[in-house]
């Protein structure tokens, strides 16, 4: 069946997709009715469609700017600087933050050929140069992975004398985690990012 298969490779490219969930999505479109395949591809054209870049911090929006850029109650001195869109959802969820962002849409990845040209890292050192009023702090929310690591250097090397601080959120041991339970190199982190009591 050609057009199945050809369905199946389609998922597959999904991130986080693999070859038994690609058949699971595939035999329920094949049961689902015509009316709920439609509002998929419909709901999929209206995504590609309407769904923009905000021209500020780079998140997605479907209006002008995104409801944070747009959000006169953001604390406009802090950035917070997250790889993927999906990550703002992540930090908002907490109600810890109450400032602006910028999303690089990717990492710095020498291995995969992917320098600071290749994500927005030119635009963050422009939305500092020309913010009014100044930033006074820049949060490197990058993954705790070696792309994210590179970067977070990167962008702290290069916004160190623009802004009043540059840090870096905290990672290691999570809440209700057992130490004994740890890998190493979490728990290291875990000692250097320690905070006073």
């Amino acid at each position: 069946m050609k057009s199945l298969d050809r369905l199946i490779r389609a998922l597959r490219r999904l991130p986080g997709v693999g070859p038994r969930q690609a058949e699971r999505f595939s035999a329920y479109f094949l049961r689902a009715s015509q009316a709920e395949t439609e509002e998929f591809i419909q709901a999929l054209l209206a995504v590609k469609k309407d769904v923009k870049l905000c021209p500020v911090c780079f998140s997605y929006c479907e209006d002008g700017l995104c409801s944070i850029c747009r959000d006169p109650d953001r604390d406009r001195g802090a950035i917070c600087v997250v790889e993927d869109p999906q990550d703002i959802e992540a930090i908002e969820k907490t109600g810890a933050y109450k400032g602006l962002y910028h999303v690089l849409h990717g990492a710095i990845s020498p291995l995969e050929g992917r320098g600071a040209e290749q994500v927005k890292v030119r635009e963050l050192l422009e939305r500092v140069r020309q913010a009014n009023p100044p930033v006074r702090e820049v949060i490197i929310a990058t993954d705790p992975d070696s792309e994210g690591e590179t970067t977070a250097l990167y962008l702290a090397d290069l916004l160190r004398g623009q802004v009043g601080q540059v840090t870096r959120i905290g990672y290691g041991v999570p809440l209700g985690g057992d130490i004994d339970y740890m890998d190493e190199m979490t728990l290291g982190y875990s000692l250097k990012g320690r905070t006073k009591l």
